[in-house]
């Protein structure tokens, strides 16, 4: 998955406590969320399942939509999940495919 602008929601568990966040590039950011690079909520909370993320065109519309989500209830962002990941997997290998990750540590192999 190449740089694109996107939008995240993660969680700690099924229904668990949620984070909305907003990205430049969702591999690396997701990776620094899981290995609690940065201190902050994520870390705090242990909030590392991606559950939902959505592509968009430009930083600016990821941003507003961004915004959008977060003002919304905690019933809406769940059914805006579950619409698309009913079962709350981890969507991170979805993302990661067979791609290298900045900031991964090399492959020993």
């Amino acid at each position: 998955m190449s740089k694109s602008p996107a939008i995240y929601l993660l969680a700690n568990s099924r229904k668990g406590t949620l984070y909305v966040g907003v990205t430049s590039n969702l591999m690396a950011r997701i990776w620094q969320h899981r290995e609690h690079i940065t201190e902050g909520f994520s870390k705090r909370y242990d909030v590392t399942r991606l559950v939902w993320y959505e592509l968009t065109e430009s930083m600016e519309s990821a941003i507003q939509r961004e915004k959008q989500i977060k003002k919304w209830n905690r019933e809406w962002k769940i059914r805006l999940i579950e619409e698309r990941n009913p079962t709350w997997r981890d969507l991170w290998p979805e993302i990661v495919g067979n791609a290298e990750v900045p900031g991964f540590p090399p492959s020993r192999e």
